[in-house]
């Protein structure tokens, strides 16, 4: 990734890091032929890995357990990747969220190429 492709694509990183609608939409706008930018791809895997994660944990899992411990543990936890998913696109870096990122580069990797 080129400083270029990095300045080009940092809207849509950090607009998809906004809501699971963030992603969405910096999906569509990064598929503009003119606007193309790895940079924005990468930070969408992660984004969209992160919130499809939180929901099918939160469905599946968290959901089956009243316990409030284990939901605030799981919450904090995906809070912490988010700001860190975040603070790498603000800072124009593409670091992948620890533990789950690299996952995600590979599940998502026919995503906005």
């Amino acid at each position: 990734m080129t400083q270029q492709d990095v300045e080009r694509g940092k809207k849509n990183a950090i607009i998809s890091y906004i809501t699971i609608f963030g992603v969405i939409i910096a999906y569509f706008l990064n598929n503009e032929p003119h606007k193309k930018s790895a940079f924005a791809s990468f930070h969408i895997r992660q984004s969209l890995g992160l919130w499809l994660t939180l929901f099918i944990l939160n469905l599946s899992i968290v959901s089956k357990f009243d316990i409030f411990m284990l939901r605030f543990s799981v919450y904090i936890f995906f809070f912490a990747l988010y700001i860190y998913g975040l603070y790498s696109a603000i800072s124009g870096k593409a670091q992948k969220v620890p533990l789950v990122g690299g996952l995600y580069q590979k599940v998502f990797s026919n995503l906005g190429n």
